[in-house]
């Protein structure tokens, strides 16, 4: 059986605490890989690892840091395909996905290529008699990240290339379900040049994560997951003295309004709610349909949904693959069951869903719940999985109403036809990111990626200008050359003239 270990210092390290999780293949329930947990110890080597680079890393130049990581994009570039299949062969999700999350990590890793832009700084000259005045910024020293199931490559390279460029280094905790796509970001980074130490990875469960917030020498933690934790996350991390990014969980709508085009509205809600079998944290779990649109856009909806082919996501004719772990999907399945009984109609169930030779696969068919109550736990909860349910309202002003009383707000879709509707919408609908006629909003590499509400803990986003100025703290450095006929003393308090 195939072992995932640590990456310490440059060097692949056998896990000493010698307890191990199991890693399983979706598609057929078989464990095919075990991952060690990493101790306080070995969490503790990784930052002291990460320590004695900082050093070095730290004060080295740009143009040392921004070669390396030329280097390493090309490399990604190269392995796009097997990165694409490791993620296949522990998250489950089809090929094709799987090389689009890659090509989105690769956009922050060339965000990060670009740093010299970006730590540029700003200089004020003659601000008085002979002072001028500069704004720079410089690194944090030893930083985290915690990363999800759902995206084993792409969350890591939103956090590790751009705290590395800005001088960081870096102690990486991916997710214990399928942590080998992290692992060989590691190592290609090495192979690209990077210093040993400047990015370390650990992996393990919650005694990893606790210690990582409190450790020390841990300057700041980024984390991407549910709300629960990602609440733990800040609430320990900050007691600590660190500063936090965690971004939790999502219920993300998709307003229709009675001028959309409905074919269009419905390929968009087939394409965001069961792309990745549900498993994201931008898919659009709750589509609220305005005035009379709702029969045929449901109707529309279950069209489409009913002809997606799911299978092994190796399988090159699958649309969507199956859910992480069996518990998980047991878990999605319940929300469908309870469904009725709590209000809602069941248009499509898909939970006896499964794949002729490959019967003890994490499958779980697509699921259309319409006429939901607010009040209904597929509704109340983040399902993660592929269950979209559509609400009905009478107006706009309903529509928002509604969306905006969720305690979630990382995205959010309108589509219509109507410009000063959409610009009503971007405006006054309380959510991080907004489609206007896109269902996934999630912004290229240079804006930023984040939520309001539950949906954030902290006050910045990822990557973009957020995760510059998270990696880094600002200075502003006076300096005055005085004239030697200058002299004397004065207790005054200093001011500009």
């Amino acid at each position: 059986m195939k072992t995932v270990n640590h990456w310490i210092d440059g060097k692949s390290v056998e896990g000493g605490s010698g307890t191990y999780g199991p890693v399983t293949d979706p598609a057929t329930g078989a464990v095919t890989t075990r991952v060690a947990f990493a101790s306080v110890e070995e969490v503790d080597a990784a930052v002291a690892a990460a320590k004695a680079a900082y050093a070095t890393w730290g004060g080295s130049s740009l143009a040392a840091r921004t070669s390396v990581l030329f280097r390493y994009r090309a490399l990604l570039d190269a392995h796009r395909d097997e990165l694409a299949a490791l993620i296949t062969a522990e998250h489950g999700k089809v090929h094709s996905d799987a090389l689009g999350e890659v090509a989105r990590g690769l956009e922050i890793v060339e965000l990060a290529c670009g740093i010299t832009t970006q730590l540029k700084g700003e200089l004020s000259t003659q601000v008085a008699s002979r002072v001028d005045v500069a704004s720079i910024r410089q690194p944090l020293g030893v930083v985290a990240g915690i990363t999800p199931f759902n995206f084993p490559a792409m969350v890591p390279m939103w956090m590790f290339p751009l705290a590395i460029a800005c001088g960081n280094t870096f102690v990486l905790k991916p997710s214990e379900k399928d942590p080998s796509p992290a692992i060989r970001l590691a190592e290609l980074a090495a192979e690209a040049g990077l210093p040993d130490g400047v990015l370390n990875v650990v992996n393990g469960d919650r005694t990893a994560v606790d210690r990582l917030l409190e450790h020390p020498d841990v300057a700041a933690v980024s984390f991407v997951g549910s709300t629960p934790i990602a609440r733990h996350i800040h609430t320990t991390a900050t007691a600590h003295g660190k500063r936090v990014q965690a971004l939790g969980g999502a219920k993300n709508h998709m307003l229709v309004l009675p001028d959309a085009d409905l074919d269009a509205a419905a390929d968009a809600a087939v394409s965001a709610a069961y792309g990745s079998a549900g498993e994201r944290c931008m898919a659009i779990s709750a589509v609220v349909a305005v005035g009379g649109t709702g029969d045929e856009l449901v109707a529309k909806i279950r069209e489409r949904a009913e002809k997606i082919k799911i299978g092994p996501g190796d399988d090159p004719t699958s649309e969507m693959g199956p859910l992480i772990t069996k518990a998980h999907r047991d878990k999605v399945a319940s929300y469908v069951h309870d469904a009725a009984a709590q209000g809602a109609e069941v248009v499509l169930d898909g939970t006896g869903f499964t794949v002729a030779g490959y019967e003890d696969g994490h499958w779980i068919g697509l699921s259309l719940l319409d006429k939901v109550p607010t009040t209904a736990d597929a509704y109340r909860d983040e399902i993660f999985g592929p269950v979209l349910c559509v609400l009905r309202v009478a107006t706009y002003e309903e529509g928002v109403a509604l969306i905006n009383a969720s305690p979630w707000g990382n995205g959010t879709a309108v589509f219509t036809r109507d410009g000063g509707a959409a610009r009503r919408f971007q405006l006054e609908v309380e959510a991080g990111m907004v489609g206007v006629n896109v269902p996934i909003p999630v912004p290229v590499g240079y804006h930023s990626f984040g939520g309001w509400k539950h949906s954030l803990f902290g006050d910045h986003h990822i990557y973009g200008n957020d995760g510059v100025h998270f990696y880094t703290r600002g200075k502003v450095v006076t300096t005055r050359w005085p004239d030697p006929a200058d002299g004397g003393v004065d207790l005054g308090f200093p001011h500009h003239r």
